[in-house]
């Protein structure tokens, strides 16, 4: 024997008994049994027809069944009420052809961590008297593989009392704890047919902005769980140009698969399942069910060890991306319901977030559009909806992102947490979240904001420059919720600093003070941090700042560097950079005070290419700028 067909009809062969006719099969499913369905894309959609088909002959004979699934993708003959009397669908994660029959009270959902769906099969906790399922052929040994779907559905063919499998020709033999022997099934049909493709697109300009600020978190050699949803699908076309990444994760995808196949993802650095990519189902494309098929880099295994907390968090580097509908100010959010309306379910999200959290060098991404209903809903709100679940608590969470950036919001207090989240809100709700944060005391009573155009953040303004050294440091303007960094850094300055700054003996610079700092009108002034970043913190370690002044293309420029980082350059690489962006907005020149004992800061203005005009008052110098011909070099 040395093909399918041969190996089919030998086996065929050996076990007559399994095959036999559909109505014989469905005449052993009894009034009131659980069925169980296989997931998504797995979902095996001739069974399905034949059983409708029979109930249609047989309107009787079964009665009162109730239809358990993770989740349908496929046909859903049940939510057709003449089949009100004999079924009644249970699902484990809401989807689109379940969310309205859920919502009505015609189907139920069962709320639940997903990883420990299979514990609860096999102590008969959760009871399934019926498995309908779809499997690759049989090999020359007798196995049949599960292919694109074992999350739970080993578990519940282990546990159920009947056993009905679809061999499907068209299944992918993937490697894992895939393989159950025929000898272990009680009936089998052979019907090949198409699988289930699931796509899901995201524009492209937000794709891009999305996966330019995941790109930023995401380090060579992490390990990537990927979640539901389209965001986070798209995300992974944009880190292509990482290197060495491996994937732990409840879903493989179209993306996942792409970046395997371009090298990026080899999992060559994982502690754990070295150099295989571990997943419990998959939903794609026919490319990717082709790809997987017989590829021994590929396992496939059960949720309870995918979704496992306690393995994920034994993953080094474990990042796990996940989508939300709803996010509040303080850190909550929701991914399974919207107010009381039942939307989707808990699924892996949680299980996932939690052992990321805890797995060393680990983090959390949560992603997710900043509005709904075509821009017309924030899901940015300052507490969620009444009804809605909470599937994540406020210390589930390290980075959020939307199309407008990225927040970190992990170890945050709720006052820097709601002006974090804020900041990456879409800008027209903006305004309203501020009011109402002052409102509810989430912020200070006094915080300004600037709406519109004039408080918009110049993201194209960031960059990287190298100082001495090849000492490397992120510029980037300032913005709303920078308080505390801008606090941090003013209190690092020497009492010489602080006063060489700003010319005055007073030390202190409190809130009131700093929003002069961080909350600016960007067409009439900037404020240029300059940053280091390190595991997820940053910290500011200078500042420049260019005030322009009204009718005249002059602009007012300062700085101020932490003393312990003089000597490095970083305010030479500052005014260079002020200066390229001052040129590209028409301004001709900067004017400057500067103490006459601040030597340093003298030698930074007179390593410039162009003349100064330098005049002395009362030990200060007026230093006058003008740009000409300046030419960065």
């Amino acid at each position: 024997m040395n093909n399918k067909n041969e190996f089919f009809e030998f086996w065929r062969n050996r076990y007559p008994q399994k095959f036999v006719n559909e109505n014989e099969i469905f005449s052993k499913v009894r009034r009131g049994d659980k069925i169980f369905i296989g997931t998504a894309c797995g979902e095996p959609r001739y069974l399905i027809d034949a059983l409708i088909k029979y109930v249609e002959k047989n309107p009787k004979s079964i009665a009162d069944a109730e239809l358990m699934q993770v989740w349908s993708l496929g046909v859903s003959p049940w939510k057709n009420r003449k089949f009100g009397y004999n079924f009644r669908h249970n699902s484990f994660f809401i989807g689109d052809n379940t969310r309205e029959s859920v919502n009505t009270g015609f189907a139920d959902y069962t709320p639940i961590f997903l990883s420990r769906i299979p514990e609860l099969l096999k102590n008969r906790h959760i009871e399934i008297d019926v498995a309908l399922f779809q499997t690759s052929m049989p090999d020359k040994n007798g196995y049949v593989s599960l292919g694109i779907s074992v999350d739970i559905t080993k578990a519940a063919i282990e546990s159920a009392d009947l056993t009905i499998a679809q061999l499907n020709p068209r299944m992918p033999r993937v490697h894992g704890d895939t393989f159950i022997h025929l000898k272990d099934i009680d009936y089998c049909v052979h019907k090949e047919d198409e699988l289930i493709e699931f796509f899901s697109e995201v524009p492209g300009d937000i794709a891009q902005r999305f996966g330019k600020y995941v790109a930023q978190i995401i380090n060579d050699g992490d390990t990537i769980q990927l979640g539901y949803g389209r965001l986070p699908n798209a995300i992974l076309k944009n880190i292509k140009n990482k290197q060495k990444l491996g994937i732990h994760t409840e879903l493989l995808t179209d993306s996942m698969v792409n970046l395997q196949e371009l090298g990026a993802i080899d999992n060559s650095l994982k502690n754990i399942d070295r150099g295989k990519t571990v997943a419990a189902f998959c939903m794609g494309s026919k490319d990717t069910y082709d790809f997987i098929d017989d590829n021994p880099s590929i396992e496939f295994k059960e949720v309870s060890y995918t979704n496992n907390p306690l393995v994920i968090a034994q993953i080094e580097n474990m990042t796990a991306i996940n989508a939300a509908l709803q996010l509040d100010l303080t850190g909550q959010s929701t991914s399974e319901s919207i107010g009381s309306l039942f939307f989707s379910g808990i699924g892996g999200h949680a299980d996932f977030m939690r052992g990321a959290n805890l797995s060393p060098n680990g983090k959390t991404i949560l992603v997710m559009e900043s509005t709904a209903h075509n821009g017309t809903i924030s899901r940015i709100v300052p507490f969620l909806d009444s009804g809605a679940g909470v599937t994540l608590n406020r210390g589930d969470i390290n980075y959020v992102v939307t199309e407008y950036g990225s927040a970190y919001v992990h170890g945050r207090n709720i006052r820097e947490r709601a002006m974090d989240i804020i900041s990456i809100a879409h800008p027209k709700f903006r305004p309203e979240l501020i009011e109402k944060a002052k409102e509810l005391n989430l912020i200070y009573k006094d915080q300004a904001f600037i709406p519109g155009k004039r408080g918009e953040y110049p993201e194209h303004l960031e960059t990287y420059r190298e100082c001495a050294n090849g000492f490397f440091l992120r510029f980037r303007p300032v913005k709303i919720n920078d308080d505390p960094l801008i606090k941090d850094f003013f209190y690092s300055l020497s009492d010489k600093s602080f006063q060489r700054r700003f010319m005055s003996l007073r030390k202190d610079m409190p809130h009131s003070r700093r929003q002069d700092f961080v909350v600016i009108d960007y067409t009439k002034e900037l404020t240029m941090l300059a940053c280091i970043e390190e595991k997820g913190k940053e910290w500011v370690v200078g500042m420049g700042q260019i005030i322009k002044i009204a009718d005249k293309r002059i602009g007012e420029v300062a700085f101020a560097i932490r003393d312990d980082y003089h000597n490095m350059e970083i305010a030479t690489e500052m005014i260079k950079y002020l200066t390229e962006i001052a040129i590209s907005d028409d301004m001709e020149g900067f004017r400057a005070e500067v103490l006459v004992e601040n030597k340093a800061m003298l030698r930074v203005f007179e390593k410039m290419a162009f003349d100064l005009e330098k005049t002395m008052e009362d030990g200060v110098y007026e230093i006058i700028m003008r740009f000409g011909n300046w030419k960065n070099e």
